[in-house]
């Protein structure tokens, strides 16, 4: 994106008006993503629907990968921390991880997930930008949880990565699959009670 600048000269947001319509534009292409789907989604379009100008969005983003680029760094950020605002609960770890496991289900087979992930398997760039933002950026943070159940005697862990894993297939199966290929996504009744199912088997798994 190009430089930011606090100097007010003509033709430049101030910092903070340039995040905000920044921020406003990425919520216009968002909205345009999950209505048109990925095939039909142009920076036409979007700076349509944001009241921009082409002009300013291939100037901040470069092109429509840059602009779906900053859409999945963004939807990535936010996961981030909300996932670290549920491992930080003073909770116990069922409360803990069955707030995870919900928030996970419910954003993989959200329909601005689902409008992402669509759209990155158009790009192998996108693709792995998806992988490198999210599940490698989340995963690590649930392990290291993990692993501070073992170290405190709640859980035998002794394979953080393989414990993530096992906990991911349980709350997760084939869901996100199916709702990419237009199957409906779950009630937000059935995600609670596939999270609360999947963490009491990862429990009964890994008590001692």
């Amino acid at each position: 994106m190009a430089g930011r600048t606090t100097t007010g000269r003509p033709g430049r947001l101030p910092d903070a008006d340039r995040g905000a319509r920044e921020q406003a534009i990425l919520d216009a292409a968002l909205a345009e993503l999950v209505d048109r789907g990925p095939t039909k989604l142009s920076m036409l379009g979007v700076a349509k629907r944001a009241g921009a100008s082409k002009e300013t969005l291939y100037s901040w983003f470069g092109d429509r990968d840059g602009l779906l680029t900053a859409l999945i760094e963004r939807n990535a950020e936010q996961t981030v921390s909300r996932v670290r605002a549920a491992l930080d609960s003073p909770d116990d770890e069922r409360s803990v991880l069955e707030a995870f496991a919900t928030g996970l289900l419910r954003l993989l087979v959200g329909p601005s997930s689902v409008a992402l992930n669509r759209a990155a398997m158009t790009s192998p760039d996108l693709a792995a930008l998806v992988l490198r933002s999210g599940r490698h950026r989340v995963g690590p943070l649930v392990e290291s949880y993990l692993a501070s159940l073992d170290d405190d005697g709640h859980l035998t862990v002794p394979d953080p990565a393989s414990a993530f894993e096992l906990l991911y297939g349980l709350v997760i199966r084939d869901t996100q699959i199916r709702v990419l290929l237009g199957e409906p996504a779950p009630t937000a009744k059935a995600i609670t009670r596939r999270a609360e199912e999947a963490v009491d088997q990862f429990l009964r798994l890994l008590t001692r």
